[in-house]
């Protein structure tokens, strides 16, 4: 439920949004790639602030807060018009986002292996995919009533606020988020670990330009824009069931082998995207895509907390931070790349290259 509402809508609804909005202002895709990079500017600033090592209060006070946060900054974007507070709301939306991502983690991912039940992780992430899935939807919905793209964030912040609400019923009360007396999962890192940590960080870059730009790029091509209202969708459905997926191929092959799998996965998908402009082509985009990202999101955070030595939420939100850094460079790149070369097939293509280096990463 939180990563639903605090993933799913607050970090994603941007995606199908984005189109009505640049339409709407007259946003060049520069700008619109600076709004994007300004939400993973908030999600580093969110890991690195998550990684402190004396975080006071509960875990639990510090999720719902990032919830809160999450709802008024996605609702709040309804309520401005201009380029400096969308940047604003959009970094203070991503620092609530790291630290949904990275509490609930963590939480989940420690009663589970306490429990024996590490499974059961699957389910955790697959919160991002459906929560993609119905934001998606309400979208399409509200577009085909020809609402504004302000109502469009007010609705979705709404959608976000019942999943507030149910996440404050059904939240048990932790323990206090206390300093770790175990040393910094940064501090005498492994080799292996670092290795992982880059390739994280290459996975958010590969992957961050066509989750951002899919539906644009839908809607720039004639061939298939009919498909701009479900695309996402089926990248939202494709993503809820890939963890558990990835979860089942990691279990032969071990984590780093299956995050590298996915890694070459995602790469077709991304290139599918830009050089295979059909039905067909579009759709192979939105399904590898969305059947991935969230599968190596997963196994980043598990594979971190097996490598790293120390306190297992510092070593998820160094990873995550390698992540948002990644997220950060991808968008407006691809942005202003596109503004000068007219299309997303070149920053495509080294999004490609980036998610080949980090499948080598993972295994050497």
């Amino acid at each position: 439920m939180a990563t639903a509402a605090g993933m799913g809508i607050g970090r994603f609804v941007y995606t199908p949004i984005l189109p009505p909005m640049v339409a709407a202002l007259g946003l060049s895709k520069g700008q619109a790639g600076l709004i994007a990079s300004a939400n993973f500017v908030g999600y580093l600033t969110g890991a690195l602030l998550v990684a402190m090592p004396r975080l006071p209060g509960a875990r639990r006070q510090w999720l719902l807060g990032g919830l809160a946060a999450s709802v008024l900054t996605t609702a709040g974007m309804g309520l401005v018009g201009t380029l400096p507070a969308f940047l604003v709301l959009r970094f203070a939306g991503g620092v609530a986002s790291a630290f949904v991502l990275i509490l609930a983690s963590t939480a989940v991912l420690e009663y589970l292996a306490e429990t024996g039940r590490g499974g059961l992780s699957a389910l955790h992430f697959a919160g991002v995919g459906s929560g993609i899935a119905l934001s998606a939807a309400l979208v399409a919905g509200l577009l085909a009533l020809d609402q504004s793209w302000q109502m469009l964030w007010l609705a979705s912040g709404a959608v976000a606020f019942a999943g507030l609400i149910a996440a404050a019923l059904l939240l048990p009360q932790q323990r206090p988020v206390a300093a770790s007396h175990n040393g910094s999962a940064g501090r005498g890192a492994s080799p292996a670990f670092r290795r992982f940590v880059a390739a994280y960080g290459l996975y958010g870059f590969g992957y961050i330009i066509t989750a951002t730009f899919l539906v644009a790029i839908v809607r720039g091509t004639p061939a298939i824009r009919e498909w701009e209202p479900v695309i996402w969708i089926v990248f939202g459905l494709a993503a809820a069931p890939s963890v558990a997926l990835w979860t089942w191929i990691a279990r032969p092959l071990g984590i780093p082998w299956a995050f590298a799998l996915a890694c070459l996965v995602e790469a077709v998908g991304v290139l599918a995207s830009v050089g295979w402009q059909r039905t067909a082509g579009v759709f192979a985009a939105a399904i590898l895509v969305g059947g991935t990202f969230m599968g190596l999101t997963a196994l980043g955070l598990v594979g971190a907390r097996n490598l790293a030595t120390g306190e297992p939420r510092r070593a998820l939100a160094l990873i995550t931070g390698a992540f948002g850094f990644g997220q950060i460079v991808g968008p407006a790149f691809a942005g202003f790349v596109s503004d000068r070369l007219g299309s997303f097939t070149l920053p495509s293509g080294v999004a490609a290259a980036a998610l080949l280096v980090a499948a080598i990463l993972a295994v050497i």
